[in-house]
């Protein structure tokens, strides 16, 4: 636990000398049952439980004390709260190597229904869009708080040939910021397949200066992008990332299917398709986030489940001064409550 004011904590030092204090007068008041038996024989009468039960109103008071002088030294702790998340993008891959069936039934199928799972989880103030990117990247749905809509968005998905990862954080980063300058339509279809650079789908406003934010700072919107190859075309993965470090945005990648691959078949042509752990690993490692590993669709459950833990909740360093006030107060009223019902005074 971390203190704003920590010297204040010196006055903890007071503690152990109230303690000697009433040890003390304890001693005086025996000293004067000594020097009166009749008083002596009364307490003797009470009983040990009567002379145990005076010591613990004074002792409530101590505690209270306590709890009051730490919440004078203002103290920080980690406690999980409501995150701020509003937005999620889910870019998910809809290549045609997603038809492998090293998870079953088969990728794209797990996929869907670990994403619908994880969308039902969330909570109802969160909105979620959906990016399909295969060759070319789409916003298959605007971000929506509607769990029905999203559902539809992601059964409609139709494999296509290609991969390009680095078009859906783009698109999923023109959603979320629509006056950054991405053009959507050179991610989008109808674009031949092949690699492209930044400034091919972005363009700068002269009259507009933009600032780089820390990584990981953007805490409104979060990207989830789910692949299971190699980029083959579009935008460069790690410059899209980059761009996404730039605004703040985190991109939490997952990686779908075994790490030695697959050899499958797509419209006429025969392919071995394997995961690009680096690259995964380096776009969220750029954007501050996390990348996942799921090799079977229960591993993909669980993939969403800890995401969807992670962005709807948060630790975060909080000041608890309140807390222990409270607690030191309700502690100092119960001794007087004891002390009242037992003794008829108040201490």
């Amino acid at each position: 636990m971390v203190f704003l004011w920590p010297n204040l904590l010196w006055l903890l030092l007071a503690v152990p000398l109230l303690v000697l204090l009433y040890a003390w007068l304890l001693h005086r008041r025996k000293q004067a049952a000594l020097n009166y038996p009749s008083l002596g024989l009364v307490r003797a009468a009470l009983g040990p439980g009567q002379r145990l039960r005076r010591h613990i109103p004074p002792a409530l008071l101590l505690l209270a004390l306590v709890a009051l002088l730490l919440a004078a030294a203002r103290p920080l702790a980690v406690i999980k709260l409501p995150s701020e998340q509003q937005t999620i993008m889910l870019a998910m891959d809809v290549s045609g190597s997603m038809r492998a069936t090293d998870v079953q039934p088969d990728r794209i199928t797990a996929a869907q229904d670990a994403a619908k799972a994880f969308i039902a989880e969330l909570p109802r103030h969160v909105r979620v869009g959906i990016v399909a990117f295969a060759g070319s990247a789409q916003l298959a749905q605007l971000p929506t708080q509607s769990h029905e809509d999203l559902v539809k968005a992601i059964d409609s998905f139709q494999l296509q040939r290609g991969t390009a990862t680095g078009n859906g954080i783009m698109v999923a980063l023109a959603t979320l910021f629509p006056d950054a300058g991405i053009d959507i339509a050179a991610l989008g279809g109808g674009q031949a397949m092949r690699s492209r650079s930044l400034d091919e789908v972005t363009t700068q406003d002269p009259a507009k200066t933009f600032t780089p934010v820390a990584p990981g700072s953007y805490n409104s919107a979060a990207i989830i992008m789910l692949t299971d190859g190699q980029r083959t075309t579009g935008v460069d993965p790690l410059e899209a990332a980059q761009w996404a470090a730039d605004r703040g945005v985190r991109v939490y990648t997952v990686g779908v299917g075994t790490l030695q691959g697959e050899t499958i078949g797509f419209e006429g042509w025969s392919m071995r398709v394997r995961l690009d752990e680096e690259t995964l690993k380096a776009v969220a490692l750029r954007t501050q986030a996390e990348y996942f590993h799921a090799a079977t669709a229960a591993d993909l459950k669980k993939v969403y489940e800890t995401l969807s833990s992670r962005l709807t909740v948060e630790k975060r360093e909080t000041e608890i001064s309140a807390l222990l006030a409270l607690v030191g107060a309700a502690l100092a009223v119960l001794a007087a409550g004891l002390s009242l019902w037992w003794f008829g005074r108040v201490m």
